[in-house]
């Protein structure tokens, strides 16, 4: 059980200047889209002894597919989580962890509508605003839901809503690089017993009781969340007398992108032709674009690039300086040997290319993923040499 502080309210909020104050609202229109790149850092204890501490990656894309005439929409977000809370070796790039999928329906003053089956986002109706204009040193309230996550702790197959009220205030405008956000605060706590001592036969929590503090950095101009940050402690108790507690903090920002295009994709393919590449292709995935290293040549049995692939990625490091996205580096292998040997080794070299990029400073180490996938995810069937050259190979992809 980890807690995953993903917020619902982190994308497309527009706010209109008035002298006394400013209007804060979200502003919906059809394909908006972005996605946010955050690191919880937590630690868990069983009956008051320390149980484990994680780095929890999360990446948090979204898209408007609908606006209504009141202003609210639809939106579809999907989740990456990074459940083991693990570090992939020498990067810090963070391995990719399970991912999943919500839609919910948002007001403009940022009340959401979503089923109840749905984990994530575990923070709900955070941040709202007020009907007013607010200007620095304004408060209001406003109702939230915590939806913890229990199905490893109480085989809950819903999620556990906990109500709250919470707090704001406008603090201040700051002005950072050359753009103004309003610096607004929230903080919470709740106490929250449950209704009844079981449901279907499975046990709930006796109470969950708890307290959040954010600061959230508000980008009225571009008219969303541009980063926030905030501290958490979450205490479950069970009827056996049992307490869960779980301490930590996280930070978020906003990831810049570049969609992938038709004309994007031929653009990245030209210069990969230009740079005679060879064995290296360029697709479009559900993910983004992807930049496929066939026949991806390491030292015998081990994840030690070649010289002669340290090259080509040298080349490849250029094209994707060009892009602001965060990245996913996937490493796959030829099926041979034992699958647990297959999975070990497709990790690992998915982490010797993450590296390398990495030491180019394409990116920094919170904006790559690496996983691997074995030999799970063939290009071409492993019954010829050229088919078992193909699987060979590491992606790069471009993620939306």
């Amino acid at each position: 059980m980890k807690k995953k502080l993903i917020f619902a309210g982190l994308l497309f909020c527009a706010a209109a200047l008035f002298s006394e104050g400013v209007v804060l609202r979200y502003k919906h229109n059809l394909d908006d889209a972005c996605s946010y790149v955050s690191k919880v850092y937590e630690d868990v204890y069983f009956d008051g002894m320390l149980n484990h501490s994680a780095v929890i990656g999360n990446r948090i894309s979204a898209r408007v597919t609908h606006v209504y005439e009141d202003g609210s929409a639809s939106i579809l977000a999907r989740y990456m989580v990074n459940q083991e809370g693990s570090v992939s070796n020498q990067t810090g790039a963070m391995t990719w962890g399970e991912e999943s999928e919500s839609i919910f329906i948002r007001r403009p003053t940022g009340e959401m509508e979503i089923g109840s089956s749905a984990f994530l986002p575990s923070v709900r109706n955070v941040p709202v605003f007020p009907t007013d204009a607010v200007k620095p040193g304004d408060t209001w309230s406003g109702r939230g839901t915590e939806a913890e996550d229990l199905r490893a702790s109480f085989n809950l197959d819903k999620p556990y809503l906990v109500p709250f009220i919470a707090d704001y205030k406008y603090l201040r405008d700051d002005e950072i690089d050359g753009r103004t956000f309003q610096v607004i605060s929230v903080s919470y706590s709740f106490y929250y017993e449950s209704p009844a001592k079981k449901v279907n036969d499975v046990y709930l929590p006796k109470y969950t009781q708890g307290n959040c503090t954010q600061i959230i950095w508000w980008d009225n101009e571009k008219g969303f969340i541009d980063h926030y940050s905030d501290n958490f402690r979450i205490e479950i108790m069970n009827y056996a007398g049992n307490s869960y507690i779980m301490v930590g903090n996280s930070e978020a920002q906003i990831t810049e992108f570049v969609p992938s295009t038709q004309e994007t994709l031929q653009k990245i393919q030209e210069t990969v032709d230009n740079l005679e590449l060879e064995d290296v292709s360029v697709t479009q995935t559900d993910k983004g674009l992807s930049i496929s290293l066939e026949n991806i040549q390491f030292l015998p049995d081990s994840a030690i690039l070649m010289d002669s692939e340290k090259a080509k990625l040298k080349k490849i490091a250029e094209i994707l300086k060009e892009f602001p996205n965060d990245l996913l580096i996937k490493g796959h292998c030829a099926d041979r040997g034992t699958e647990k040997n297959r999975q070990i080794i497709s990790e690992e070299r998915a982490d010797a290319v993450a590296d390398f990029l990495f030491n180019q400073k394409v990116r920094t180490k919170d904006r790559m993923f690496t996983k691997g996938v074995g030999s799970k995810e063939p290009a071409a069937p492993n019954t010829t040499e050229e088919g078992r050259r193909k699987n060979r190979r590491v992606e790069i992809i471009i993620l939306e």
